[in-house]
């Protein structure tokens, strides 16, 4: 690999492997998991998710002059590919402009784009780096290198360059004797050379090989060409330059022409190109069926497409718009429009009969052996178009409709194209076309904002596009602005009685009464996306009739699978349909109903998320919310749900946020704001989500106060204690915790009181007062004790170990440490088991016991890993790394600290850093090497920064000895300074 030209080694083959799997995925996130099952196909190892990140952490510094190349992004990595060049995306690239200009009838210009893509070949792909997905992915890229060498023959073979062809089609064909089309093209180009036996000689050898090799005979584009050659047909020869058609005034030719402003669908239209290459002429008949919700551009993805392909069907082209989804026509019969499609085809109007089973079966027959391209355009069902397909291969049928009518699949070979919203870079050229390049260009960020706001829905694309023109004074800033406003935003895209609004109000007319309600309590809810179980709080309904309902949605094309990844399937909108059923709502309920509505909502994510922090902090203790309701989903629903507490706050974080942000902006909600960000913080906390908590807490904390609720206002202003303690910033922390105690006092909770003093603990063990931190700690335990929280009682014992260990009291530490973890067993803590076990390992390491130490936080290495804890896990590294320095082991210690310190990035801990760049100098000062007084220098640094006295004192001492050392630093004598 080469960076600016510099060859750059990239270590083993481990470190090979990852980095083939991000660059096989520029700019788009590749799980931990996908890179682990890459790397050991037959089975990981368990540190296997640490040995990737040093693969990373390789990666990284062997390009540390190139940028941030590659980036942590949940739950995996990205790489950046800046402005380097990554030949397998630049090949791709280079066969779309290839394509592009191929179908716009620029075949030179195309000859030279496909000659550039396959330039870039040197060899065959991913050499060197082996396992089955790599192998995979090299077939892959092999393949379509084959695919593009024979669209590159294909096109030269057009332009009557078939003499120099045959050198480089021989070679092909002897590489790869059973790819049918190279032979054909091979054939083509022999014949039209002059050399009619060396084409069939070719056939009877790729004949034979097939019926060898494969038991086949060769397929219609070999056996075709064969017969063709055999008789000299005039379709060989070579087509004059610029052809004129010949007029062919009986031929039907009723396609609509192609949108002038039609942009992008590089990908369907290929896929549209495939399936007429490989499928037309045989059985079962070749069929595509385009979906999508209206709008999104299905009739004119289909008509540009037919237009493409028109003269491939020299027996006609029949087109028609069934009016499946029509406001004011019904659907047309197919009667009907087998009459017009009889007639049009050269039946007499006395021959059509009345009876439609014997219409249907005159137009199979009349369309026997022809080629004939049919577009049934905006289909309602299967049963509409059932008697407008033909009965031979040689036709092809485009079917556009809001589903994808899914009686098409087995009796027919369907291609099915869910057309999605455009991409960006779409949206862009159609704006363009539209509106004008210049303008368009003049402000890209603006631009990109309008795709946005427009949901990158061509229809909407084009109305804004025809907003901008008809307004030349306009920039597109101010149509920007305009559509921000979500009021308006339907109406300015809807002029008159049509556009967006139109197409969606078709679609909702059609749904049943109760998945019309469902859509719009849905539409009431500003979150990204959701789970099932909300559309059954919306509706007070079973969650298996509302899971119903929204697949109903998802028929209709009112709701799309999102691709979030949870304990249960997730849903979204697109933002127009959002504020469609937002407008549905508005008219068709009154306020009482959908407060009652979103309340319910708000209970049931209450409910769930109790029950999650319940689960995974342990313990019975009920948490006091105040004034709200919970909604108590099934108890089979939330066990199903919350099998892994931590896997479904993940799933529904950013839906959390936005719950909380939603409730706490109305006064009758304020309670459900704050209730769902104590409980979210279990969240926020593991997984180091610190502006999640930031925001969900400030929010609450406002609204509580507000409303004048004493309870939420104590316990959103100790969240935000919370957060700071979290974040080392005990100054800030400690005046929060005292105005949160006197609000717990005044309503007086007990429990809240508890949990405040034992943060006040915290902070002023961090400044060095341990006299006080104890007093504290020691009233927190008898609050937790009062209420029955022996989770809380763990922690408080917890807390209290740590103190008598910083005092040297290393016995009673112990005993604190054991009675902890004895609590939270009780409790059912696994949180709390893995804090105090590492407790204890601290404990160990003080006591002069390593190797109790390291067993302790082996077991919490396990523990952690199977709560998804990565903070925890970065912490259990370190303990394993200082007590492996202690024995002497640095190698060993210099290993699992740097996998440690890898985590601590990834979770943005300084302090935790700080304590692993001090242990990797401990090691490094055992080894005797040069960077340990560096390592030390720097940790010192961090802990001054965050106020914290103990450590920076240790190293001070730390640094005196290793600064005078000559040589190597013996574990006693670095234990010896730190410990006094």
């Amino acid at each position: 690999m080469h960076i600016d030209g510099t060859s750059v080694h990239l270590g083993g083959a481990r470190q090979r492997t990852v980095l083939t799997m991000l660059l096989l995925a520029p700019g788009r996130i590749v799980s931990v998991d996908s890179l682990i099952d890459a790397v050991w196909p037959a089975g990981a190892p368990t540190t296997a998710r640490n040995q990737i990140a040093i693969c990373v952490a390789g990666l990284r510094k062997a390009f540390k002059d190139a940028g941030s190349l590659i980036s942590t992004a949940h739950p995996g990595y990205v790489l950046h590919p800046l402005e380097h060049r990554i030949d397998a995306a630049a090949f791709d690239e280079a066969v779309r402009q290839a394509r592009e200009l191929a179908r716009s009838g620029k075949n030179p210009e195309a000859c030279d784009a496909y000659a550039e893509a396959l330039s870039l070949w040197r060899g065959r792909a991913l050499e060197g780096v082996t396992g089955p997905r790599v192998e995979q992915e090299a077939a892959r890229l092999e393949e379509l290198r084959l695919d593009v060498h024979e669209e590159y023959a294909g096109l030269r073979l057009q332009l009557g360059r078939h003499r120099v062809l045959i050198p480089e089609l021989h070679a092909l064909v002897k590489e790869h004797p059973l790819r049918e089309q190279a032979r054909a093209h091979l054939m083509l180009a022999h014949y039209r050379s002059g050399r009619r036996a060396d084409a069939l000689a070719l056939y009877r050898e790729g004949r034979r090989l097939l019926s060898e090799e494969l038991g086949i005979e060769p397929g219609p584009v070999l056996q075709s060409l064969h017969d063709l050659v055999l008789s000299d047909s005039p379709e060989l020869t070579q087509p004059p330059a610029d052809p004129a058609p010949a007029p062919a005034p009986h031929i039907a030719a009723q396609l609509p022409a192609a949108s002038a402003s039609f942009t992008g669908r590089a990908q369907e239209l290929s896929a549209l190109d495939r399936m007429l290459d490989e499928r037309l002429g045989q059985s079962p008949l070749t069929m595509a069926a385009i979906s999508g919700i209206g709008g999104v551009g299905k009739t004119a993805l289909a008509l540009q497409w037919a237009n493409q392909i028109a003269a491939r069907f020299p027996d006609g082209q029949l087109y028609t718009d069934l009016r499946g989804y029509d406001e004011t026509y019904e659907p047309v019969a197919p009667a009907i429009t087998l009459d017009r499609f009889l007639r049009d085809l050269g039946v007499p109007a006395p021959q059509i009969p009345a009876d439609p089973g014997d219409r249907a079966a005159l137009y199979r027959s009349v369309l026997g052996g022809k080629r004939v391209l049919i577009v049934l355009d905006n289909a309602r069902s299967f049963r509409q178009i059932r008697p407008l397909l033909p009965g031979n291969g040689r036709c092809c049928v485009v079917i556009t409709g809001r589903d994808l009518m899914d009686d098409l699949i087995g009796d027919y070979a369907v291609l099915r194209i869910a057309l999605n919203t455009m991409t960006a870079r779409e949206a862009t050229a159609l704006l363009a076309e539209v509106a004008g390049a210049d303008r368009i260009a003049a402000n890209p960020a603006a631009t990109e904002r309008l795709g946005e706001l427009c949901d990158r829905l061509p229809l909407a694309l084009r109305i804004a596009g025809a907003r901008l023109a008809a307004k030349p004074h306009w920039s597109v800033r101010n149509l920007v602005t305009r559509l921000e406003n979500q009021r308006r935003r339907l109406d300015e895209l809807s002029p008159g009685e049509g556009g967006v609004r139109a197409g969606f109000r078709l679609s909702y007319r059609d749904l049943s009464p109760a998945a019309r309600q469902l859509y719009r309590r849905l539409g009431l809810l500003n979150v990204s996306d959701f789970a099932a179980w909300v559309g059954a709080a919306l509706i007070d309904a079973e969650p298996v009739d509302a899971e119903d309902l929204i697949e109903q949605l998802v028929d209709a094309q009112l709701l799309e699978v999102s691709a979030a990844v949870g304990p249960a399937p997730r849903y979204r909108f697109q933002d127009l349909l959002r504020l469609f059923a937002w407008e549905r709502a508005q008219a068709e309920d009154d306020e009482d109903e959908r407060m009652a509505a979103l309340e319910r909502a708000y209970a049931a994510w209450l409910h769930l998320a109790d029950a999650a922090r319940e689960r995974t902090y342990g313990g019975s203790h009920a948490v006091t919310y105040g004034r709200v309701n919970q909604v108590p989903l099934p108890a089979d629903l939330v066990d199903e749900l919350l099998d892994d507490p931590m896997d479904w706050f993940e799933s529904e974080r950013a839906a959390l946020v936005d719950v909380v942000t939603q409730a706490a902006a109305c006064d009758g909600s304020a309670g459900y704001a704050w209730g769902l960000t104590l409980n979210s913080t279990t969240l926020f906390e593991a997984h180091n989500y610190l502006e999640d908590w930031r925001t969900c807490a400030e929010q609450a904390l406002a609204a509580a106060a507000r409303t004048g609720d004493t309870l939420g206002e104590a316990s959103m202003t100790r969240s935000l204690a919370t957060l700071a303690i979290y974040q080392r910033r005990y100054p800030q922390a400690r005046p929060l915790l005292l105005r949160s105690l006197t609000l717990f006092d005044t309503v007086g909770e007990v429990h809240g009181r508890a949990v405040t003093l034992r943060n006040l603990a915290l902070c002023a063990r961090f400044s060095g007062d341990l006299d006080e931190a104890t007093r504290d700690a020691r009233e927190a335990l008898e609050g937790f004790r009062t209420v029955g929280d022996t989770a809380g009682e763990s922690h408080a014992l917890g807390l209290l170990a740590q103190l008598e260990l910083e005092r040297g009291n290393i016995a009673e530490g112990i005993a604190l440490c054991d009675e902890a973890i004895a609590k939270s067993r009780a409790a059912g803590s696994v949180r709390g088991e893995t804090q105090n076990t590492y407790r204890l390992a601290e404990a160990l390491l003080r006591l002069g016991d390593p190797e109790g130490a390291e067993r302790n936080c082996l077991t919490v290495l396990e523990l952690t890993r199977e709560d998804g804890d990565r903070l925890g896990e970065a912490h259990a590294l370190r303990g394993i790394g200082e007590a492996r320095w202690r024995r002497g082991d640095w190698p060993g210690a210099e290993t699992v600290l740097l996998e440690a310190l890898v985590l601590a990035e990834e979770v943005s801990d300084r302090f935790l850093r700080a304590r692993i760049e001090s242990d990797l100098g401990f090691a490094l000062a055992v080894r005797g090497g040069p960077e340990a007084a560096f390592r030390l220098e720097s940790a010192r640094a961090v802990f001054d920064e965050l106020r914290a006295p103990v450590w920076r004192d240790r190293l001070d001492r730390a640094l005196l000895v290793v600064s005078a050392a000559a040589g190597p630093v013996t574990p006693p004598d670095l234990v010896r300074v730190l410990e006094t």
